[in-house]
C-alpha cells in the first residue's frame, strides 16, 4: 500500500508540473498569429507514417540514420512497458497486462531486445558527440549548454534502458526463484540473470525493485525535463510532421493582406470607391516572435538541433553567416524572453528588441537563397525559408532595407515595369543591327 501511494504522489506531481509547462508554453502560441490551415487530413496521415514512423528522410545517413531510428521504434515499442508499470504502480500488482497473452509476450520481447539496441545506439551517439566533433554540431548558435543538454538526455535515455534490462533481469530470476510463472518473453535480458546467482529470493525481489523505480522515476523526471531540452522534439516531432507543408517546397505563400488590395484595385467596381472604415494595421512580414504565424512557432519548438539543415545550406557552407537551425533557435529563444512580459503588460509590451537585427541580422536573412535545401533535409519537415522570407518581408515593405542591388531592381520594376534599367522603348535595341534571313 505504501508504494501505491508513493506511485501516486510521484504521478501526480509528474502529471502536475508537465501540465503546467503546457499550459505556460500554448499561451505563448496565443501570442502568434493565424494563418496556417490544416486540411487534407488523409495526406497528412500518409506523410505522418512515411515521414515520421518510417523515419524516411533520416535514412539519408544510412548507418546513424538507422541507430537514430532503432532510438525512435525503441521508445514505441518500449511505452507499452512503461503503461504496465503505471498500472502495476497504481494498484499494486504486477504485469497487469500480461492476460493480453500472445501480444503480450511479443511486445515485451521487443522491448527487451530494443532495449539493447537502444543501449548501444546512445553509446554511440555519445562517442560522436564527445570525442568526435562532428562538424554539424559545433556553430555559433551551438553554446555549451547545448552540448551539455544534449549528453545529459543521451545518459538519461542509456540509463533507462540498462535499469530495463536490469529490472526485467531481476524480475526472471525472482520469478524462477520464488516458482512463479514467468510472464512474457525477454530474449536479452534471460542471459543477464546470472548477475543475480547468490542471491536470496527477498534479495532479488529488492534488485527488482529497486530497478523498477529507478526505470519509472527516471522516466517522470525525463518527461518534465523535455520540455525544457532541445529533445522536446521527443513530444513535438510527430505532430509537427502531421502539419507539414503540403504545397512544394519551391511555392513562396502570397501576404493575404497584400494580395487583398490588390485584388480590390483590380476590380473596376471597387478601384474608385470609397475607402471601407479603417482596420488594425497589420505588421507587413515579421519583425519580432509574436509576428509569426504559429506554426512558424510549433517549428522552432520541435527542432532537434541536429544541424542537418545548416550542413546543406549552400550560404552556410560558402562561408555566409547564414544557419538555419539558427533561425529556428533564435525565434524558440525570442519567444521564451519576451513571451512572459507579453503575457503579463499584452501583446503590445515593447523591451526594445526584436527578432530582426538583435537576434538574426540582415546579414543571415539576405544571405538565403531560397533553395529549400534545409527544408528538404529537415527529418522533422521544418520549413525554414517560410521564416526567412517573411523577415525579409519586413525589412522591404515597413522599413524599406534592402541590398542595393535589389533596391535598384525595385526602382527599374516600378519605373520601367521590368528588373532591367532599360525603358521599355529600348528593349529591343539589342536587335537593332542584327542580320535575320527571311523564311
Amino acid at each position: 500500500m505504501t508504494k501505491q501511494i508513493v506511485f501516486a504522489l510521484a504521478l501526480l506531481a509528474t502529471i502536475g508540473v508537465f501540465a503546467y509547462t503546457i499550459s505556460r508554453i500554448a499561451r505563448f502560441f496565443m501570442l502568434t498569429r493565424k494563418g496556417f490551415k490544416v486540411d487534407k487530413l488523409g495526406k497528412r496521415l500518409l506523410v505522418t507514417l512515411k515521414v515520421a514512423f518510417g523515419q524516411t528522410k533520416i535514412f539519408r545517413r544510412p548507418v546513424i540514420g538507422l541507430l537514430h531510428a532503432l532510438v525512435f521504434w525503441g521508445f514505441c515499442v518500449i511505452l507499452f512497458g512503461s503503461i504496465e508499470m503505471v498500472i502495476d504502480g497504481l494498484f499494486g500488482i504486477e504485469k497487469s497486462l500480461s492476460f493480453l497473452g500472445g501480444f503480450y509476450n511479443f511486445m515485451m520481447a521487443a522491448g527487451d531486445i530494443f532495449a539493447l539496441l537502444v543501449a548501444i545506439s546512445i553509446i554511440v551517439f555519445l562517442i560522436r558527440r564527445i570525442f568526435l566533433h562532428v562538424k554539424r554540431f559545433e556553430g555559433i548558435e551551438m553554446k555549451k549548454i547545448s552540448h551539455i543538454d544534449a549528453n545529459i538526455a543521451l545518459t538519461i535515455i542509456l540509463v533507462l534502458m540498462l535499469s530495463l534490462m536490469g529490472m526485467n533481469a531481476a524480475y526472471i530470476k525472482w520469478a524462477q526463484l520464488a516458482g512463479h510463472n514467468i510472464h512474457g518473453i525477454y530474449p536479452v535480458s534471460q542471459h543477464l540473470t546470472s548477475l543475480f546467482d547468490g542471491i536470496s529470493v527477498d534479495g532479488v525481489f529488492t534488485h527488482y525493485q529497486v530497478y523498477w523505480w529507478i526505470h519509472i522515476l527516471l522516466i517522470f523526471i525525463f518527461a518534465n525535463l523535455l520540455p525544457y531540452s532541445k529533445h522536446f522534439h521527443v513530444f513535438m516531432s510527430i505532430p509537427n510532421v502531421f502539419l507539414s507543408r503540403l504545397e512544394p517546397l519551391g511555392k513562396l505563400p502570397n501576404m493575404d493582406n497584400v494580395t487583398r488590395e490588390v485584388k480590390l484595385m483590380m476590380n473596376p467596381e471597387t478601384a474608385f470607391s470609397a475607402p471601407a472604415e479603417e482596420a488594425p494595421i497589420e505588421r507587413f512580414g515579421v519583425k519580432d516572435a509574436e509576428d509569426v504565424v504559429w506554426k512558424s512557432y510549433f517549428d522552432s519548438l520541435a527542432c532537434t538541433e541536429c544541424g542537418r539543415c545548416t550542413s546543406v545550406c549552400p550560404a552556410n557552407i560558402t562561408g555566409k553567416k547564414l544557419s538555419p537551425r539558427k533561425v529556428m533557435m533564435d525565434l524558440r529563444a525570442r519567444m521564451k524572453e519576451k513571451g512572459p512580459h507579453m503575457l503579463k503588460n499584452g501583446r503590445d509590451y515593447n523591451d526594445g528588441k526584436s527578432l530582426v537585427r538583435d537576434y538574426i541580422s540582415e546579414e543571415e536573412l539576405w544571405a538565403c537563397t531560397t533553395c529549400n535545401a534545409c527544408a528538404q533535409e529537415c527529418p522533422i519537415n521544418i520549413d525554414h525559408p517560410k521564416l526567412i522570407v517573411e523577415m525579409r518581408r519586413y525589412l522591404v515593405m515597413e522599413e524599406g532595407s534592402a541590398p542595393g542591388e535589389l533596391k535598384a531592381m525595385f526602382n527599374n520594376i516600378e519605373n520601367n515595369g521590368a528588373p532591367w534599367q532599360y525603358s521599355p522603348e529600348d528593349r529591343l535595341l539589342w536587335a537593332k543591327d542584327l542580320e535575320t534571313k527571311a523564311l
